[in-house]
């Protein structure tokens, strides 16, 4: 997830995307862009509406935990080796249903602060759960800044409003459209003049308790991320984190939430809050497996023990600023736009898999490379790096438009030698969603990387043009064997059971999709679940739509 406007207008979970645009394309889109304006002004009958300025912004900080004497703060104390010097601590959360557990849980323990931060936050029984954890905790005196992307939280506006109408919580909104009203493509529609600001958002997804424990990953706050929901789930990861990490990504967080593209919700509203969200005073825990894929207690279950399973490593942060989603390029104190622009923190993640020495694995759901991503697969190649990625295949895509411009390259990316493998639900179940998916479908979503065994990148960033130029990013490098051996066999048994292994075709620039039954291949010559019709008007739409707006 994390796709942009054009797949908003088809559905709810996603915003993230490709490549590099030529000349006609650009202009091709700047016209269609003009043509969408005028239509959407002529249908709406409304004008250019606009952002309230200026906004009463009370800065806050991270609540500083040095020396606290908390819960959370003695568990971790509890749970860091003596040598453990100021390496972070991890715990992979791969299952969805540990994964909320672990939520709930350091939602439940804090007593002094959570600052939370995502793109999206559903309506739905996992977005209310979720926030009925965070006003139990306001109520007990805990401080909840609660900071969400704009793009869909028209949708739980309910429940926003809930969460802002308790004591102890504030919420703030990153770089809303000026439009407030109507369903995401509508408000898209009308804010097209605004275009190059509201085409960045905020991809980012983060959990701190108490200044001292945090979660950071992939997954959004919805059903579908938590093996909730009823026609597919999502396959994620995230990781706990202690120690040293932790300051780095509380600071982040303060940094996003003090900046200028965060408005309070009370200051963006037209009108005074219509009936609260439901959101239940004592809900029943959810159904939760007695051990993970690797074997350990739920993350809860420790807590109460007063100690939990962490693999201690360095790691480094790699986090874009919110100043990248400024169409001007300006920072949040009105520094020139000629300054340097920082790293964006997708280029950081290549950058550190291109210095592998031996294997890159990498699992991503939206991949289109464009020509710069061939050319540094062609350089890993050539520098006898084995090179393997995994996506979904056509029939887990929860966006096809997407999947069409990642075609494109396929045929390119084995003739360089790539190992490409397609998850798809009609070969088997997955071993990644083990337990997740139930008879629903399920949708690779996870954003991973191991280099050479021996680091592991985890976060909200896929291999594409919106990571890099648009979206704002954070993910962690870690420079842990452990944790990059335990992701590695997880997809390496996920190759083997669920997916199609794509090799070069006959044909010229063909493609071929093998799996494997009972020991036998069976080869698929044309793109396994679309037929010819699909196929057809998802190769029209691809002649019109840049890469860059999928």
């Amino acid at each position: 997830m994390g796709r942009w406007p054009v797949r908003a207008m088809r559905r709810q979970h996603s915003i993230e995307t490709l490549a590099v645009m030529d000349t006609s394309r650009l202009l091709l889109v700047r016209a269609l862009r003009r043509l969408l304006l005028a239509a959407a002004v002529a249908a709406t009958g409304v004008g250019c509406a606009s952002l309230p300025e200026p906004v009463d912004r009370p800065h806050s900080a991270a609540v500083d935990m040095a020396d606290a004497d908390t819960p959370l703060a003695r568990t971790v104390r509890d749970s860091t080796p003596a040598h453990a010097d100021n390496r972070s601590g991890f715990r992979l959360l791969a299952d969805g249903d540990h994964a909320f557990d672990a939520r709930l849980a350091l939602a439940r323990r804090a007593q002094r602060s959570l600052d939370i931060q995502y793109y999206l936050i559903a309506d739905d029984d996992i977005g209310r759960r979720f926030a009925a954890e965070l006003r139990a905790a306001a109520v007990r005196g805990v401080r909840v800044r609660l900071l969400v992307d704009d793009l869909y939280a028209g949708q739980s506006e309910r429940l926003l409003d809930a969460l802002a109408a308790t004591p102890n919580i504030e919420v703030r909104l990153f770089n809303p459209l000026p439009a407030r009203s109507g369903s995401p493509a509508g408000r898209v529609l009308k804010s097209l003049f605004e275009f190059d600001r509201i085409n960045r958002r905020m991809h980012n997804k983060l959990f701190i308790a108490d200044s001292t424990l945090a979660i950071t990953g992939g997954r959004n706050i919805a059903d579908d991320y938590f093996k909730r929901g009823e026609a597919s789930n999502f396959i994620d990861m995230d990781t706990l984190v202690s120690g040293a990490a932790v300051p780095e990504l509380a600071q982040l967080f303060d940094r996003f939430w003090n900046s200028r593209q965060a408005y309070g919700l009370d200051a963006l509203r037209k009108a005074p809050p219509t009936e609260a969200s439901p959101l239940g005073d004592a809900l029943a825990d959810l159904p939760l497996t007695a051990f993970d894929r690797f074997g350990r207690a739920p993350v809860s279950a420790q807590l109460a023990a007063g100690r939990i399973d962490l693999h201690f490593a360095d790691a480094r942060l790699l986090a874009d600023s919110p100043e990248k989603a400024d169409a001007d390029g300006a920072d949040a104190d009105g520094a020139d736009a000629d300054s340097p622009a920082p790293t964006p923190a997708l280029e950081s993640a290549l950058q550190a898999m291109l210095a592998a020495r031996s294997e890159v694995l990498l699992a991503t759901p939206y991949l289109v490379p464009g020509p710069r991503g061939l050319e540094l697969m062609r350089r890993a190649r050539d520098n006898g790096v084995r090179v393997v990625m995994m996506t979904n295949a056509f029939a887990a895509t929860d966006e096809p438009l997407v999947h069409w411009g990642y075609a494109r390259y396929r045929s390119q990316m084995l003739q360089l030698g790539v190992e490409l493998y397609e998850l798809s639900p009609t070969v088997g179940r997955s071993a990644l969603a083990r337990g997740e998916t139930g008879s629903s479908l399920g949708r690779l979503h996870a954003k991973l990387a191991v280099i050479d065994r021996q680091r592991l990148l985890v976060g909200s960033m896929n291999m594409d043009a919106r990571s890099m130029r648009s979206n704002t990013e954070l993910a962690l490098l870690i420079e842990s064997p452990a944790l990059a051996d335990e992701v590695a066999r997880t997809l390496q048994r996920d190759r083997e059971t669920s997916t199609y292994r794509l090799r070069a075709g006959a044909r010229p620039a063909g493609v071929e999709w093998v799996e494997s039954h009972a020991g036998r291949e069976v080869v698929h010559h044309e793109e396994p679940d679309a037929g010819w019709a699909t196929r057809l008007k998802l190769n029209l739409l691809s002649m019109f739509v840049a890469e860059e707006l999928l």
